[in-house]
């Protein structure tokens, strides 16, 4: 049985041990369940010049959350991959002036089988995710993406 708190726990470890932006931003991953991946940060190191959530603070948790899921996704089933945001699209929707709080999913919930079988059959595969901010009146901030796996080969 996965054990996704452990899986949460590795991956934040590893972002901000290896992205000097994340710990800036003081990321924590809050929960991951296999389908949805929640990070968070807190306001004050993630202001802009009027006080509220800084755009770029914004785009970045999105973006960390939307590879996460994946890269988790990929640990569980022991799949090696880097993986890179290949195309997005985000949406500011209103200042958000309390904690950021990332949730990313699979766009179809059905596509991630689809992508397992062609990573694995042709050692490159993409698959959009969904991810957003919640504010006070709905979302502060959306982001569709589309990230590239590309099988990582053993060194010889």
């Amino acid at each position: 049985m996965t054990d996704h708190a452990e899986l949460a726990a590795t991956l934040q470890a590893h972002i901000l041990e290896h992205i000097p932006l994340a710990r800036a931003m003081q990321l924590r991953v809050r929960r991951y369940d296999g389908a949805q991946l929640e990070m968070s940060a807190p306001l004050a190191p993630n202001i802009n010049d009027k006080g509220c959530a800084f755009g770029g603070s914004l785009a970045s948790l999105m973006t960390l959350a939307g590879w996460g899921l994946i890269e988790l996704n990929l640990r569980e089933r022991d799949i090696a991959c880097d993986i890179y945001v290949g195309d997005s699209q985000l949406r500011y929707r209103e200042p958000l002036w309390d904690e950021l709080r990332a949730v990313a999913r699979f766009a179809d919930v059905t596509a991630l089988a689809p992508f397992l079988d062609t990573l694995r059959g042709h050692g490159k595969a993409r698959i959009d995710v969904a991810c957003s901010i919640a504010g006070e009146h709905g979302d502060a901030a959306a982001l569709q993406a589309a990230f590239v796996a590309k099988l990582r080969h053993a060194a010889t």
